[in-house]
């Protein structure tokens, strides 16, 4: 059994969880399940990332299938290079967050569409394992070098991009691929730290939501003063920010400001909010005049549910944020675009970032708690079990159980061996009183 395929990708330990001649396998049989002339070929800075570009390079060729090959490029990028060029589908070499001996590929079906385990990845799985024969094309696939893309997503983004004018920026790139990138969209005279490509990560992890690797940002923000800081993840398809008070921002807080600078421009619309999300967020968007929709966590879900339902745009607990014009896609970049011109019409009428986090925060929140153990559904049993006649239950992901004062999230990860819990309450006594319940019923199973 190959370890790497994930509900929305193929990830895992390089070498471990997947070698060489999976990732060429991989190339091979891809072409055929997207009936594709064309692939778009990213890859993001990690270590592994040529041998593994030149493996999944191989097989595509091999199997007939011209390669356009972007170099190093962020994952946004690579959706938008898909679409921009009419290909008939991508792939994207990278592990987003996760530590440096980790990698993988995010594939994308034309015009940017998901290509998760369900819509494709189980078959290349089942093809590899049963040893399906590979036979070479008589007439290999081309190479084209595209890497000129990059210039033309740097000029979309630029067009977004607000006047920055008196805004003080302090930018964690996190020694990732947004490092190829940012300064050439938000400009070079801001306060960066951590912005050099480094594979190995040097400097902290590439995961913007865990607390250890943002230091180092908080301590920038309080010495020199910045209206707010921001830090991308390994391969910049996510975002986090911290405020002007160093606080590190809860990112489904963020999809209230982005519906708040939306409404300012006369745009309400529908928002896909993942089963995670705060009713402070749901709360704060209605009174703007949007609708939300809850749903699956993670973007082989969420891009595919914005498209549905037509939405203007998305966004989750783990920092992605799908943008409409953004071919119904998550960019981390595009996101921090937008956070930043909110902030400039705040601090045009003498307010801060923190005042409007302030405003949106009406919940106690329990942020998401990680419980490692085996017995993670006899865990979710206990719970529904323990926990009887809610007012409402959402069970697409997991299970989201709310009560009038108070609701919770248990689900299990599709990417890492935990079963994931939120809590929220109206106030901090009643939350704690609820983790600690909560807890209690996990640890039985542990």
């Amino acid at each position: 059994m190959i370890k790497a395929f994930k509900a929305y990708d193929i990830r895992g330990v390089w070498e471990k969880d997947f070698d060489r001649e999976v990732v060429y396998k991989v190339g091979y049989f891809l072409p055929k399940l997207l009936e594709a002339r064309n692939l778009v070929v990213g890859r993001d800075m990690r270590l592994s990332s040529p041998e593994i570009h030149d493996s999944l390079i191989k097989g595509i060729v091999d199997s007939g299938c011209d390669v356009w090959d972007i170099g190093l490029s962020t994952t946004p990028m690579s959706y938008w290079a898909n679409s921009f060029l009419s290909a008939d589908g991508s792939v994207m070499i990278t592990a987003s967050h996760n530590p440096k001996e980790y990698n993988g590929l995010k594939v994308n079906r034309k015009e940017s569409r998901p290509f998760g385990y369900d819509q494709g990845l189980c078959e290349i799985e089942r093809l590899i394992e049963s040893n399906e024969p590979i036979e070479i094309a008589e007439k290999k696939g081309s190479i084209k070098d595209c890497s000129s893309v990059r210039e033309d997503y740097i000029a979309y983004m630029k067009e977004r991009t607000p006047s920055l004018d008196g805004l003080k920026l302090s930018i964690d790139p996190s020694n990732g691929a947004a490092c190829l990138i940012i300064k050439d969209i938000i400009g070079g005279d801001h306060d960066y730290l951590f912005d050099t490509l480094e594979g190995s990560f040097p400097n902290h992890g590439p995961n913007p939501l865990e607390e250890e690797n943002f230091h180092a940002l908080r301590e920038h923000i309080l010495s020199n003063g910045s209206d707010c800081g921001i830090m991308f993840d390994g391969d910049a398809d996510r975002v986090a920010f911290m405020d002007d008070k160093g606080r590190w921002i809860q990112p489904d807080y963020i999809t209230a400001v982005i519906a708040e600078l939306y409404s300012k421009k006369g745009m309400t619309d529908k928002a896909i909010v993942d089963i995670r999300t705060s009713n402070s967020t749901i709360d704060y968007i209605r009174s703007l005049g949007w609708e939300s929709e809850l749903w699956k966590v993670g973007a082989a879900f969420a891009k595919e549910k914005l498209r549905e339902e037509d939405a203007l745009f998305g966004g989750e607990l783990a920092g992605h944020y799908y943008f409409k014009e953004f071919y119904s896609s998550d960019s981390g970049v595009l996101a921090a675009l937008m956070v930043l011109q909110a902030i400039t019409q705040l601090k045009q009428k003498g307010e801060s970032f923190s005042s409007l986090i302030d405003r949106v925060i009406t919940y106690s929140n329990s942020h998401e708690l990680n419980f490692r153990l085996e017995d993670k559904d006899g865990a979710i049993d206990s719970l529904i079990d323990h926990f009887k006649n809610p007012d409402r239950v959402y069970d697409f992901d997991g299970y989201r159980i709310e009560y009038p004062e108070w609701w919770f999230n248990v689900r299990k990860s599709n990417t890492e061996p935990y079963l994931r819990v939120v809590a929220e309450a109206k106030n901090p006594k009643l939350l704690e009183e609820k983790v600690a319940e909560i807890t209690s019923i996990i640890k039985q199973h542990s």
